[in-house]
């Protein structure tokens, strides 16, 4: 068996870069002051996506944006692929701040943003190997199958179909993917896979081609009214937008507003054909299962496996390390996760391990949001979950900073009330006990004795936490 130890000519690079064109270069930075109409701090999908439907709404705005280190250094272009119907905070969170139809009417925007993702990449002809084939959950043990007979009677309450997900035999499941112990699935029409780094290197030659400036080694000091400061120069603009996600920590007086988590990732070398017939995944469905520490993967378009999967301890002070620089034992953990899944592949190569931070919010849900007085708006906190909440996220900025109040501008993320994390040691210690905790419900459901409640006390504590 080969071990995601062994040496790589990779390591800490994600497989999705070695699939940028040629062509794409490093942008220069900010030399001097700048003014413009709106100055976006983060090269991210966030920044990306509100550039692009700025410009929809009035071409004639100029627009800048700065990254930090280059287009897609982030989560952008470091995550699985997934483009999904999803969002941190679930349709029962979205009903308690508002009421049941704009729950539903939520559900509703999500699944229609997997579309939008998909028709821009196409219009703009942007390669990202866009592929809605829809996702699989392997259900492998009591627990998880109890919380996708919940989680699906939960989508269902909220407009979801049983064409848009329902659960799935042990037969049906392993119908699309020979995984292994599997009790059941649970199936999700509403998903793509994507290669998310050509993603968001596509959105900025697009932009980019309509004028946007964008400066990648410039990482920004100081956000104030209408204004950026780098080392390079001083941004002036009629508005700043903040799409800075796990690198937010950075900014003065933002150290508790998001804690950088880590997900890491793993990539298999390509794999013969023989051996995907045993496997499956005919049409590129991305997969997964319900354990309560997310795992995720996907059949790549050049033939692997790209899988991830989260439990990387959290840094004490919301210290980030460079490309997720964790020993090589750390990622050992995910391709065990792997294995379990689909044991076919214990002689199959890693080639590539990688990971990045998510911006995670004290309560686990997203906001966007404005100031226009102080001239300033922002948008983060996806948990993971932002391929698709992203593209939401850049439609409503761009509705809310060329005023337009729109059904998108109406939903309960907008301007809602953000609260920071603790201040050192608690952080650190309450959100690695976190970690734990769910490391050992895992561990329980796995020997059988059904769902474990320790994580649903910890889910509690989390949200009442976060918004009291």
């Amino acid at each position: 068996m080969v071990s995601s130890s062994s040496p790589t000519p990779a390591a800490g690079r994600p497989l999705w870069w070695d699939h940028l064109p040629e062509q794409v270069a490093n942008r220069p930075p900010l030399n001097r002051d700048l003014d413009t109409d709106v100055a976006i701090v983060g090269a991210g999908y966030t920044g990306l996506w509100t550039a692009h439907y700025l410009l929809e709404r009035d071409p004639a705005l100029s627009i800048a944006v700065i990254d930090a280190h280059h287009v897609g250094y982030g989560a952008s272009g470091r995550n699985g692929g997934w483009c999904y119907d999803g969002f941190a905070a679930g349709p029962s969170r979205i009903e308690q701040q508002s009421d049941h139809a704009t729950a539903v009417r939520w559900g509703a925007v999500l699944r229609e943003a997997v579309d939008e993702v998909g028709r821009v990449a196409a219009e703009e002809g942007i390669d990202c190997n866009y592929s809605k084939a829809g996702s699989v959950e392997f259900l492998r043990n009591q627990g998880q199958l109890a919380r996708a007979r919940a989680d699906a009677e939960e989508a269902h309450h909220y407009g979801w179909t049983a064409a848009d997900t329902r659960v799935l035999t042990a037969q049906e499941a392993c119908d699309i993917g020979r995984a292994a112990d599997v009790l059941g699935g649970l199936w999700s029409a509403n998903t793509a896979a994507i290669q998310p780094a050509t993603l968001v290197h596509g959105l900025a030659v697009a932009v980019g081609s309509r004028g946007v400036q964008i400066f990648e080694s410039t990482p920004a000091t100081e956000l104030g009214a209408g204004q950026v400061v780098t080392r390079g120069g001083t941004i002036t603009a009629g508005m700043v937008v903040r799409a800075t996600e796990g690198y937010t920590r950075n900014l003065p007086g933002l150290r508790r507003l998001l804690a950088p988590l880590y997900s890491l990732m793993i990539a298999t070398e390509p794999i013969p054909d023989d051996l995907w017939n045993e496997i499956g995944l005919a049409n590129r469905e991305t997969f997964g299962d319900l354990r309560h520490l997310v795992v995720y993967g996907q059949r790549t378009a050049d033939g692997r496996v790209a899988f991830g999967g989260r439990g990387a301890p959290y840094d004490y002070a919301s210290r980030i390390r460079p490309n997720a620089g964790f020993p090589p034992e750390v990622f050992d953990a995910v391709h065990t996760a792997l294995l379990e899944v689909f044991p076919q592949l214990r002689e199959v190569p890693i080639s590539h391990r990688w990971g990045g931070v998510l911006g995670v919010p004290r309560d686990w849900h997203p906001s966007v949001g404005i100031d226009s007085a102080g001239r300033l708006a922002y948008a983060g906190g996806y948990v993971g979950s932002g391929v698709t909440a992203t593209n939401i996220a850049g439609r409503t900025l761009a509705d809310l900073i060329t005023g337009h109040q729109t059904e998108l501008t109406s939903f309960p993320w907008v301007n809602r009330r953000q609260r920071h994390w603790p201040p050192e040691p608690l952080r650190w210690a309450g959100i690695n006990t976190g970690l734990l905790v769910m490391q050992s419900a895992d561990r329980v459901e796995n020997q059988g004795d059904g769902p474990a409640r320790r994580a649903d006390l910890m889910w509690r504590i989390v949200k009442i936490g976060g918004s009291r």
